[in-house]
């Protein structure tokens, strides 16, 4: 088997998981070959994924005039199957409500992809999100090219799911993948009965070798760290009132931010408000390495978000033994709950002010056991070593 997958943006910091999905099929022993549509718009700051960059074949950035010029001598002597595509993108164009330029630009893209496939002898396609990339992959696939799969993560896309066009991605797709129980619900929800058993739960995972086999147990400190991408949906500007309401009663508590987004502004003017400068530090975006140096360093995770697939930084902070605090959304009561960390609703200020005090004032054998139990369901659920042969089996016995 020939595979590769297909990415809209990679690497980008955000997708450090899907990097290290390569990476465990990989060291199962199967090549991957990796195809983005463009390069990522930010600055990289892990090695890893700046070497990633390099490995990765980009099918638009650079490329316009190519693909442009791909497009009219496909259709010159396919007309046919180019017809057959460009039907398809209509329909594409008229669930999203517009964008045909941009639909026009999936179809050039995808012609790429088929002469590249072709020419590397590509038998199976997997998309990462079922947006921009599945696109690409199921048009390639009608103008006659690999099966593909590809995985569903949201929250925004499950948002979007009859504007994307899941429902057509999932019907020419070999199959589908859920990244939790609550992810499967919500694209079963949308599709016709009979592609049903074509959508199979396997969650992301943590490669194990990046952690102690042992973790230390959580230190007694006052500090607290949150790591995600600072926008409206991961609640960051809650914290900062969070921080000086549990405060009072616990002087030492700190918290520091690792990331970076559009929320920056609004998380500094709420720190400022507060009067929380000294307790509240935004460090911008941070490699691998530190990241998972300050989970150690940490008495928790703080994630207090609004929407969610099923965080990856959750299964780092279990891995390194840590207990979390995080809200009761999508995916996450599948792997949180109260025997290794706290669950808020969602956009409640008292309730997430509450749980960061009893962080605090947990004893340093309760934060440990919760530790405990949390890296337990990482080693049973969450090793991607374990998880990368079920989806090489999934390729491998897809059918056209």
């Amino acid at each position: 088997m020939r595979l590769a997958y297909l990415l809209n943006s990679y690497p980008m910091t955000s997708t450090t998981f899907i990097r290290r999905e390569i990476a465990a099929i990989e060291r199962a022993g199967v090549p991957v070959k990796r195809f983005a549509v463009r390069h990522w718009s930010e600055r990289l700051v892990d090695p890893q994924d700046m070497s990633e960059r390099g490995r990765t074949e980009y099918l638009l950035t650079g490329h316009g005039g190519r693909l442009l010029r791909g497009l009219a001598r496909y259709a010159l002597l396919n007309p046919r199957s180019f017809g057959e595509a460009f039907e398809a993108v209509g329909g594409l164009h008229r669930a999203a409500g517009g964008g045909f330029i941009r639909h026009g630009a999936y179809l050039a893209q995808a012609i790429r992809l088929r002469v590249r496939c072709a020419q590397l002898g590509i038998d199976h396609v997997h998309a990462h999100f079922s947006t921009n990339a599945a696109t690409v992959a199921m048009l390639c696939r009608l103008l006659g090219g690999p099966r593909y799969s590809f995985t569903v993560h949201g929250p925004d896309e499950l948002e979007q799911l009859d504007a994307n066009s899941v429902a057509d991605k999932a019907l020419n797709a070999a199959f589908v993948v859920a990244i939790s129980g609550y992810c499967r619900d919500r694209l079963l929800a949308c599709l016709p009965e009979h592609l049903a058993g074509r959508v199979r739960v396997v969650p992301c995972g943590v490669d194990l070798s990046d952690y102690p086999a042992e973790p230390s147990p959580p230190p007694m400190s006052g500090r607290l760290l949150s790591v995600g991408r600072l926008c409206p949906q991961k609640g960051q500007a809650e914290i900062p009132a969070a921080i000086a309401a549990a405060g009072r009663d616990h002087p030492g508590l700190s918290v520091v931010l690792i990331g970076d987004g559009e929320c920056r502004a609004a998380i500094e003017r709420e720190v400022t408000g507060t009067g929380t400068g000294g307790r509240v530090k935004l460090l911008g975006w941070r490699t691998n390495a530190e990241v998972r140096r300050r989970i150690r360093e940490t008495r928790a995770l703080l994630l207090p978000s609004h929407a969610e697939g099923l965080p990856i930084v959750i299964m780092e902070a279990f891995a390194m033994g840590r207990p979390v605090i995080t809200t009761r959304i999508a995916g996450i009561p599948e792997l949180v709950d109260e025997t290794c960390g706290w669950l808020v609703e969602p956009g409640d200020a008292e309730g997430l002010a509450a749980a960061i005090g009893e962080v605090m004032s947990a004893t340093k054998g309760a934060l440990a056991k919760m530790g405990r139990v949390g890296r337990k369901r990482i080693l049973v659920r969450h090793d991607i070593d374990r998880i990368a042969p079920q989806l090489i089996e999934m390729f491998r016995a897809a059918k056209d």
